[in-house]
């Protein structure tokens, strides 16, 4: 798997995390700028670890599963692309407030990663290299949670849903070239 599959991956993954943190960015009246970047630092760690500990888990399995680990990887990222994909059409309004919660931040930061465990998962049975892949899904993930911050405080909730669904197209689409690859459809 490639550099730019694996961005990609982590863009996928981080539209959630965007998602919220476009949310945290409406309940500021001002940019709070320390309460932004323990946002994205939070959603960035989160997100990287996350891959680390389902590689882990995917590799116990690794030699029951290998002859069918292309349809796994398209179940797992069709699944969660499409979860993401209803709830861009189905998520009710947060209800926003004004004050930082650390408590609720580590709540935001573990349900925004759990997909991300599914795909460490994928990366275990694709054989691809854990830390590098991490890395850049926690760094895009920072990145696109500290601009969802931003972007809530200055623009408001306009983009939540189309972050949310643009995010689970893109995880659906990578589960099908992966299938499609390994059927020998695509080169």
């Amino acid at each position: 798997m490639g550099f730019a599959e694996l961005f990609l991956i982590g863009v996928g993954l981080s539209m959630d995390a965007f998602a919220v943190a476009v949310c945290k960015g409406l309940a500021m009246p001002r940019m709070r700028w320390r309460q932004g970047a323990a946002i994205a630092v939070s959603f960035g760690f989160f997100q990287a670890m996350m891959p680390v500990a389902g590689w882990l888990l995917g590799r116990q399995f690794e030699m029951y599963i290998t002859s069918i680990d292309h349809w796994i990887a398209f179940i797992l990222l069709g699944g969660i692309g499409g979860k993401m994909i209803w709830d861009a059409f189905h998520e009710e309004a947060d209800d926003f407030q004004d004050r930082f919660n650390w408590r609720e931040l580590l709540v935001l930061s573990v349900a925004t990663s759990i997909d991300a465990m599914a795909v460490g998962i994928t990366f275990a049975f694709l054989q691809v290299k854990i830390l590098p892949a991490a890395s850049l899904i926690g760094c895009t993930t920072f990145l696109l949670s500290l601009t969802g911050v931003c972007v809530g405080q200055k623009f408001g909730g306009r983009f939540k849903n189309k972050a949310t669904l643009a995010g689970g197209v893109i995880l659906c689409l990578i589960g099908t070239k992966i299938l499609l690859e390994h059927l020998g459809v695509l080169g």
